[in-house]
């Protein structure tokens, strides 16, 4: 089992930014991807952006040139900068960890931080 620490997040206003921080239990040493997705209200959970322990980043179209992702292999945290930010940011996110062993995934979330952007 492998736990995800959340923090960051909060209220900020349109154009400010914040920067979101989750920390692994432990080391994974199966082949896995981090990364962060978000749930509006009334919306489906969507993919915000992804990293490999290599550092091949992928992002969603709503959010590229905006928010950038990283990650420290020796603290098992990957981190979220949100620059720019616009009031559809608003949304609960969470981290991800997919852990592929013997062909297999398994997803591990956090606790959810609520991002609020607004006046």
């Amino acid at each position: 089992q492998v736990q995800l620490v959340e923090s960051g997040g909060g209220l900020v206003q349109p154009g400010g930014s914040v920067r979101l921080s989750c920390a692994a239990s432990r080391s994974i040493l199966s082949p896995n991807i981090m990364g962060w997705f978000r749930q509006a209200p009334g919306k489906q959970r969507e993919a915000v952006a992804t990293i490999t322990p290599g550092g091949s980043t992928n992002y969603a179209e709503s959010v590229k040139g905006r928010f950038t992702i990283a990650r420290d292999g020796a603290k098992n945290t990957v981190y979220l900068q949100m620059n720019s930010l616009k009031p559809e940011d608003t949304a609960v996110y969470y981290c991800n960890l997919r852990v592929t062993t013997w062909g297999r995934a398994t997803d591990y979330w956090g606790q959810g931080t609520q991002v609020t952007v607004s006046s």
